[in-house]
């Protein structure tokens, strides 16, 4: 209730529209720092490449509509799922893994998606990147910095609520244990391997609804949103806002 009091009340000391823009862009990214801060801050899992879904989110849709002419909101609903089937798939091996080998796999797989986005120039456009159209809604064509803060601020808020409760329930307590100890968990009964697989898939979708919505506000995109420096960038939102705190991610994108 506070987070959403201040989300309510800001716009009313912003002097201009610049505000907006960047009230904007600390929500879409706070939402991928909370979805990076359940993998890494609650069940202990290190990613140095998690704009990898960013990049992922973020040319879905930019592909969808420029190539194949389906709309916006669907891609970005197609990009989370694409996300997530990419995260089951190349989770399921490199989660196996533990400390600076983990840390390793994951920088690799970020790396593999940017140099895919900048080689593929005839559908990504390549190194100077796409136009992004404009998300269009029931003929509405959603456009502005103050529209975009009430969308993005709603969503971090829904993305908020949802973390509380998950890391509420029996499968963030499970992993809370897994943070701790990954042999005490199994032997408690914990299923390590499939509440990490879990967990990974949802910070996924976390960071490719962000990458949507970056894409969608900027109006343009490049492979830079999945580059390294990205994804060290929300490595230090993590670290800075507190890593298990999902409020601290918030304050780390601030």
């Amino acid at each position: 209730m506070a987070v959403a009091a201040v989300f309510v009340c800001m716009p009313w000391f912003f002097p201009s529209a610049y505000y907006y823009r960047i009230g904007a862009l600390v929500f879409i990214l706070a939402l991928a720092v909370a979805g990076l801060n359940l993998l890494m801050g609650f069940a202990g899992q290190v990613s140095l490449g998690h704009a990898g879904f960013l990049g992922i989110g973020a040319y879905s849709v930019a592909i969808g509509p420029a190539h194949f002419g389906v709309p916006s909101w669907f891609c970005l609903f197609a990009g989370a799922a694409l996300s997530a089937a990419v995260a089951f798939i190349v989770g399921r091996p490199i989660l196996r893994l533990k400390g600076h080998y983990l840390a390793v796999a994951t920088l690799g797989f970020g790396l593999l998606v940017a140099i895919v986005l900048t080689n593929e120039a005839g559908l990504t456009g390549g190194p100077d990147g796409m136009t992004v159209p404009r998300l269009t809604l029931f003929g509405w064509s959603v456009r502005g910095s103050d529209v975009w803060y009430w969308i993005a601020g709603t969503t971090f808020l829904g993305g908020f609520v949802l973390a509380l409760n998950l890391m509420e329930s029996p499968t963030g307590r499970a992993l809370r244990a897994i943070h701790d100890s990954e042999v005490a968990a199994l032997m408690l009964g914990v299923d390590v391997t499939r509440k990490k697989l879990t967990i990974f898939i949802i910070s996924a979708v976390y960071a490719s609804v962000a990458g949507s919505y970056l894409a969608l506000f900027n109006g343009h995109i490049t492979p830079d949103v999945a580059g390294f420096l990205r994804s060290i960038e929300l490595v230090a939102m993590v670290v800075l806002g507190g890593m298990g705190s999902i409020l601290g991610s918030l304050v780390g994108a601030v």
